[in-house]
């Protein structure tokens, strides 16, 4: 499988398949293929449904297979962002943000992932569930506004306001850290808890969560009054 990123704010991956190659999305995640391209709907099981349910994204995905000959087929992202391939491998597993998940090679397995302590389920802005990504082929993922990338070494930290962690690697760990000082709380504005990732491993961060967006825009958007 060959792929292209195209359309800058508005992205789009852009995948050519050999005969026989086969890609899955989420259902609806499909925006244009060649004609050759056969859909199936598949479930893959009661626990993986379950997970799906659990981490907000559709019970069912959609396989895509070439039949006949190369086929092509397009993923377009939901929101004004970017787009992000990922390289997963039995070394290489990554924990995205839930409904990140745009589409993948066969070889990729999608699950839920709980948080394992409480206090980034509750404050992190993450919540409890998010995604894994494990096996072996490409995924992928859909951020929020531009994506920014860094490389943790062993023990090394970044603290991250609410919502902009979108992935990180399956190496890293992810806590709660309280902002300081009475007079930061009140009057900061960055709330009562940032996010602290620690490493080693990859970090992306997105620079527009759409919670953020819709705070921003809210105060502009008329409100209907109910008439008597």
């Amino acid at each position: 499988m060959k792929y292209e990123i195209k359309g800058g704010s508005f992205p789009v991956a852009v995948c050519q398949l050999d005969a026989g190659e086969t890609m899955i999305t989420e259902g609806g995640g499909m925006s244009w293929m060649s004609p050759n391209m056969k859909m199936d709907t598949i479930g893959g099981g009661m626990s993986k449904i379950l997970g799906r349910m659990f981490s907000g994204e559709k019970i069912f995905q959609n396989k895509y297979t070439a039949e006949g000959g190369n086929g092509e087929i397009a993923f377009a992202s939901s929101f004004p962002g970017d787009i992000l391939a990922l390289e997963v491998s039995p070394n290489n597993d990554y924990i995205v943000q839930k409904s990140a998940f745009l589409a993948s090679t066969t070889g990729v397995d999608l699950s839920v992932f709980f948080q394992k302590k409480l206090g980034s389920g509750f404050f992190g802005g993450e919540g409890f569930i998010m995604q894994k990504l494990s096996g072996n082929g490409i995924a992928f993922i859909e951020i929020d506004g531009s994506a920014v990338e860094y490389e943790l070494a062993p023990g090394q930290q970044i603290v991250v306001d609410t919502g902009h962690v979108v992935m990180i690697s399956g190496s890293c760990s992810m806590d709660v850290q309280t902002v300081k000082g009475a007079k930061n709380i009140l009057f900061g504005g960055e709330g009562l808890f940032n996010t602290v990732v620690t490493g080693p491993g990859k970090v992306v961060l997105q620079t527009i969560p759409t919670v953020k967006l819709a705070e921003a825009i809210a105060p502009y958007i008329p409100t209907q009054s109910s008439s008597n």
